[in-house]
């Protein structure tokens, strides 16, 4: 694995353990949608996230990410989108699959 990919990588764990920081204090999806702020930071994080994956998929179309081009779509939803983003389909992926992509960040980083 290239040094550039593990730089990737290590861009997208930083923004995964960022989410996780972000919503320690966040009780509920109610506390989410009510905070701007918060929602900007954790839309910055998910477009981080989608073009990190999107350039190590260039640089290696082997490498396994779970569902990397819907992490990709993600970003540019967020990206061209930034006006209709729906806070519900943001709120499930942080915790529906957020977490099996930071398992897969983890097992790649420790490679």
């Amino acid at each position: 694995m290239t040094e550039e990919i593990q730089k990737y990588l290590h861009d997208i764990h930083t923004s995964v353990l960022a989410i996780h920081d972000y919503l320690n204090d966040c009780p509920d999806f109610q506390h989410f949608t009510g905070n701007r702020m918060l929602k900007m930071a954790i839309e910055r994080e998910f477009s981080i996230i989608g073009e990190a994956v999107n350039r190590i998929l260039k640089l290696d179309p082997l490498i396994k990410i779970s569902d990397h081009r819907k992490i990709i779509s993600v970003r540019n939803y967020i990206i061209h989108g930034y006006d209709s983003v729906e806070y519900e389909t943001l709120w499930s992926i942080i915790n529906r699959h957020l977490p099996v992509l930071e398992k897969e960040i983890n097992i790649l980083l420790n490679k």
